[in-house]
């Protein structure tokens, strides 16, 4: 770091020391992954991860995408109740329904009514399966923004390996780069590193 304005040779070698050390402990957690994987992570993108983990601020993203991840995905699931119990309710109301009328219904028009119960029973599974359908793509369209977003997000911080992409080998990549930031912020905030 030397010729760089306000970087003395003291910081110079403690920011080298931080380097090596997270570099060598990006190499031990690497050995966790498959084998697979181990191969397209090289020495240089390993180093290239443990300078943009010096200072600790990918770490702090890092929680902050997770938070947001765990708040929309909780979001979503409460939508998801919510209108499963809608669903319950309306269920329960026309089974209310169709027992008053059948027992306030004369025997002659009782088969009648059973068939337009039943036609009205299916029409509203239907609705149900429809309605639930298009709850599940909307949460998965607003999961896979929210992976665009953290790419993106991870990428503008310099993190190497991250990119906006939907390919499932470098969406697993990504994963497993994120699960090795993890546990190296895990290991240094029990250490008191961080």
């Amino acid at each position: 770091m030397d010729g760089y304005p306000g970087v003395t040779d003291g910081d110079s070698t403690k920011h080298q020391e931080r380097h090596y050390y997270l570099l060598s402990e990006l190499q031990t957690l690497v050995k966790d992954l498959p084998c697979s994987f181990q191969q397209r992570l090289s020495y240089s993108t390993l180093g290239d991860l443990a300078l943009a983990l010096i200072d600790g601020t990918v770490y702090e993203i890092v929680q902050g995408l997770l938070d947001i991840q765990h708040l929309t995905e909780k979001n979503l699931y409460n939508q998801r109740q919510k209108l499963h119990g809608e669903h319950q309710a309306l269920k329960q109301d026309l089974v209310r329904k169709h027992k008053d009328a059948v027992q306030s219904c004369k025997s002659h028009n009782l088969v009648l009514l059973k068939s337009n119960q039943q036609a009205e029973l299916e029409s509203l599974e239907i609705r149900v399966r429809e309605e639930q359908r298009m709850m599940d793509k909307k949460i998965v369209a607003e999961m896979d923004q929210k992976v665009i977003d953290q790419q993106n997000t991870l990428e503008k911080a310099g993190v190497p390996g991250f990119f906006i992409t939907t390919n499932p080998q470098e969406l697993t990549m990504q994963m497993n780069l994120l699960e090795l930031i993890l546990k190296l912020q895990q290991k240094e905030s029990q250490s008191g590193l961080l």
